[in-house]
């Protein structure tokens, strides 16, 4: 990791205010260091998801692959966006892939942890709940938007 400390980089990242400093602590703790080659897949969808990831540097690719064809690009996010929502939703699938735009470096989270004590502690699991839910509403709208963009279907808005 660069100079800042994960301790001190998430406690000026927005997602992660307002957690106790015992729940803070230990999603730092739940937290390492994963880096990504641009071109490289780092999940698809589908593949059991029990991870997320902030991207510190770098630009990932949030896409749904296609039968025929290129993936359709969703999104692409950059530095300090939160990434993976789907290990926090059963079945714990995937439901998009993600590429390296350009070489990135990610805070990758241990999700099967943080939803154990999800489950024993309901008010952190509330919690991190709504934060998450803003972001795949963020990220399904922008699927829909995108594909009527890209697919244009007559009778649809």
């Amino acid at each position: 990791m660069s100079n800042q400390s994960t301790t001190e980089y998430l406690s000026a990242h927005e997602f992660f205010s307002g957690f106790s400093d015992d729940v803070f602590k230990f999603l730092c703790e739940s937290s390492s260091m994963h880096e990504i080659k641009k071109g490289q897949i780092l999940f698809q969808q589908g593949e059991s998801a029990d991870k997320f990831y902030v991207v510190r540097k770098g630009r990932i690719s949030v896409q749904i692959p296609a039968i025929l064809g290129p993936p359709l690009e969703i999104q692409t996010l950059g530095k300090n966006q939160v990434l993976g929502w789907s290990w926090l939703i059963s079945p714990y699938k995937w439901n998009f892939q993600a590429r390296a735009e350009e070489d990135s470096e990610l805070l990758m989270f241990d999700g099967s942890a943080i939803l154990a004590r999800c489950e024993q502690e309901p008010k952190f699991g509330y919690m991190l709940l709504k934060k998450f839910a803003a972001l795949m509403s963020m990220r399904l709208d922008e699927a829909r938007r995108k594909m009527m963009d890209e697919w244009n279907p007559a009778g649809f808005a």
